[in-house]
């Protein structure tokens, strides 16, 4: 393969004043096959060849190929703008705040994400200005590899000539197992701190060493990281939670000052008892990867957010609250459920915006842990509890805290946590109730749905009218 890494190097410092040079790799040189691709986004770059327009694969998509794995996403750029693109593809809309992207809607709920080239923001390059500023305007295709956070997620497929093309050098650190930030790493995570999580994330998800001068910039920025939106954090958490590879990615955090600057509280106790808190939790997010990990393909499934958070907190509940050996009865009950709602909110909840019905659920589940730990099987659980909403995910959340320690739990699946995801049924009826609403025209139809003379909210229907 083409070893121009000097020279990109160079090239990618130098920029802002003289364009990068781009390595081309040929159909030979790299191992990603147009058959790979998925059929849906190959027909969005067919369409935008054919009408003449420029159309890459881009980031993750390309990165996986490149692995030998299977993209979750195909996600697609092209010199098209938001709306020409519109104009092209009948059956999408355009999302985003920030930045304008169309989604192309195909049959069986798939969505092809397609977005415009983008240029680097003036603050990203070394201008002064706030946090993640505006990155509105469109560029050519070097400008959208500099902007992107990492090497191994800025590459771009083409199917014209089959091309992998790589301003950045983000082949050689693929072949190299290196994850490595595009760029300066201190400018980049001060102008969003997020992008440390990501490089964790990607380091956990493939295996991959980090970069030294990535690494050391983490160290540095760290404390940084609760400056960006606690809504961002908690999405950003979560993703990772879901993601399969929970543990590795709880292993790198724990490595760095990442974890002490997102969870402060589980430091708590002593030297002992903070390693054994660590080696619970690394326990219990196994056991949840292999919950994500499962057959997702044939059965679909999600797991709640608050059930995921009551799991990460569990190993911090259990040594804090003494849960679950501790006997819970009466008011001795309902005071530990408080001083235990009270520290989640303090030390979670709101560092985290987690929305207060998540915040209840999760104190819920994990209170009682006590209640199922102190009797036999699911035939001697309190009546009280299983007449609760939250029985089933009760039972799930003890289950796995079982697993953790090692001890055999009989009949249990990865479904038992989790139901499936109705997508496609929601979106039949999505398009029923449209093409119902379409056919009826403007001001036709009955519009509270009811075959009663009042309607749903006093609302008469048409024929009664």
């Amino acid at each position: 393969m083409p070893n121009q890494s000097q020279e990109r190097q160079a090239t990618g410092e130098g920029a802002q004043s003289s364009p990068a040079v781009a390595t081309i790799f040929s159909e030979t040189e790299h191992p990603i096959r147009e058959h790979q691709l998925d059929r849906e986004a190959l027909k969005v770059l067919y369409r935008l060849r054919d009408a003449g327009y420029k159309g890459y694969l881009v980031g993750g998509g390309v990165r996986d190929l490149f692995l030998g794995k299977q993209p979750k996403d195909f996600d697609i750029s092209t010199d098209a703008r938001p709306g020409q693109l519109r104009r092209l593809f009948r059956n999408s809309r355009t999302i985003g705040r920030r930045f304008r992207l169309v989604q192309v809607f195909f049959r069986g709920n798939k969505i092809i994400e397609v977005s415009t080239l983008r240029s680097r923001s003036e603050y990203d390059e070394g201008g002064e200005g706030e946090l993640l500023a505006s990155n509105n305007t469109f560029g050519t295709l070097e400008e959208d590899a500099f902007r992107r956070d990492l090497t191994i997620n800025s590459l771009f497929y083409e199917i014209e000539g089959r091309t992998v093309i790589d301003y950045v050098g983000g082949v050689e650190d693929l072949n190299r197992g290196v994850i490595r930030m595009v760029g300066d790493p201190d400018q980049r995570f001060t102008h969003d701190p997020v992008r440390m999580l990501r490089v964790v994330r990607h380091a956990a998800r493939t295996g991959f060493s980090i970069d030294p001068a990535t690494s050391a910039a983490l160290r540095r920025h760290s404390g940084e990281l609760m400056l960006c939106p606690p809504s961002r954090l908690r999405d950003e958490i979560l993703k990772d939670l879901r993601s399969g590879a929970s543990q590795a990615w709880a292993e790198q955090c724990l490595a760095t000052p990442l974890w002490r600057t997102l969870f402060p509280f589980y430091r708590h106790g002593g030297r002992d008892a903070q390693e054994q808190g660590r080696l619970a939790l690394l326990r219990i997010l196994a056991e949840m990867d292999r919950v994500c990990q499962s057959d997702r393909e044939e059965r679909p499934v999600r797991i709640d957010d608050y059930f995921l958070f009551a799991a990460l907190l569990l190993p911090w509940a259990c040594s804090r609250f003494h849960l679950p050996g501790e006997r819970l009865r009466g008011p001795q009950f309902h005071e530990r459920l408080t001083a235990l709602r009270d520290e989640i909110d303090r030390h979670f909840a709101v560092p985290f915006n987690v929305p207060r019905m998540a915040k209840e659920r999760i104190s819920t589940l994990l209170i009682n842990l006590s209640t199922l730990h102190h009797v036999g099987n699911g035939k001697d659980h309190p009546r009280w509890l299983q007449r609760k909403s939250y029985y089933q995910d009760c039972k799930r959340l003890y289950a796995l805290y079982q697993l953790s320690q090692g001890r055999s739990v009989q009949g249990v699946s990865a479904e038992d946590f989790s139901s499936p995801v109705q997508k496609q049924k929601a979106v039949e009826v999505i398009s029923a109730v449209q093409g119902a609403s379409s056919s009826r025209g403007r001001g036709g139809g009955n519009p509270a749905f009811s075959s009663k003379k009042s309607g749903v909210f006093g609302l008469r229907s048409r024929r009664h009218s």
